[in-house]
C-alpha cells in the first residue's frame, strides 16, 4: 500500500485509509451503529472523487446494525454517481447472512464470494 493509514475514533468504531494502486482501502473495526455512522459517511464519500475504486475492508465489525447497513447503501449509491466502485471485503459469516437476509449480497458482488 502507499500511505500509512490515517485512523479516526468515533468511540464505537475506529477507521483507517490506505492508499493503494488506483484505490483507497477503508478499514473499519468496531460496531457500525447510528453512533459511528457520521464518521464512516464523513471518512468514505471524499475517497469517491480521489478514487475510482473504494474498498470498505470489514474485517474488524463486530457488529452492523441497521443505520450501518444503510449508510453502506447511500456510500453505494454515492459511489455510482460519483463512477466510482465500492466494495466490500473480509465479511464475517454474520455479515454475510445479514447482507443476504437484506437481499444486498446482489449489489455487493463479492459478499458471497469472499472466500469465507
Amino acid at each position: 500500500m502507499g500511505t500509512a493509514p490515517s485512523p479516526q475514533s468515533s468511540g464505537e468504531m475506529e477507521i483507517s485509509v490506505e492508499s493503494g494502486t488506483g484505490q483507497k482501502v477503508v478499514r473499519c473495526s468496531g460496531k457500525i451503529t447510528a453512533a459511528s455512522t457520521e464518521l464512516l459517511i464523513k471518512t468514505v464519500r471524499p475517497l469517491f472523487q480521489e478514487s475510482k475504486s473504494v474498498v470498505l475492508d470489514l474485517s474488524g465489525v463486530s457488529y452492523l446494525d441497521s443505520s450501518g447497513l444503510g449508510a453502506i447503501m447511500r456510500l453505494w449509491a454515492t459511489s455510482k454517481q460519483a463512477g466510482s466502485k465500492l466494495s466490500l471485503i473480509n465479511l464475517s459469516r454474520r455479515l454475510k447472512d445479514l447482507f443476504t437476509l437484506t437481499n444486498l449480497s446482489t449489489v455487493f458482488e463479492n459478499v458471497e464470494h469472499s472466500g469465507m
